[in-house]
């Protein structure tokens, strides 16, 4: 009997470990970018070169040819709004800022944000938290 119930216990401990690694195996199960959350996105992605203030001050921002905007005065350079849609279309790729930039310096976020075809839902979402979240940071 003890055997028998050894041999159960084993093989249920071997099935959960199997269904384990096939969790991790199969790629809807893994977040290439574990957060959503906005103040995260901007820590991970922005902040080298915008700084953690959002001033433009990041580490980074002396090794780039472009000067590196303060994020924190978007809305004072649109009248007083902050062009929540428009500052998805940058984050995301989707706007072209050359003309008044010159070269595009900043990732174009959208396509690594989705990732792949199941993440693309959150990768909107992600797009837009972090734009909530500099709408947050206006002075």
């Amino acid at each position: 009997m003890r055997i028998v119930r050894a041999c159960s216990l084993a093989w249920a401990l071997a099935g959960a470990l199997a269904a384990q690694h096939l969790l991790k195996e199969r790629p809807e199960t893994t977040r290439l970018i574990p957060s959503i959350e906005g103040s995260d996105l901007y820590k991970t992605y922005c902040a080298t070169c915008h700084g953690l203030d959002g001033k433009g001050g990041g580490p980074m921002a002396p090794a780039l040819t472009a000067h590196v905007p303060d994020l924190t005065h978007i809305a004072r350079r649109n009248h007083g709004r902050f062009p929540l849609e428009r500052i998805e279309r940058v984050i995301s790729g989707e706007e072209d800022t050359t003309a008044a930039h010159g070269s595009r310096e900043m990732p174009m976020w959208g396509p690594i944000f989705s990732q792949i075809e199941f993440d693309l839902d959150l990768g909107r979402v992600r797009i837009h938290n972090l734009a909530k979240y500099l709408e947050q940071m206006q002075e």
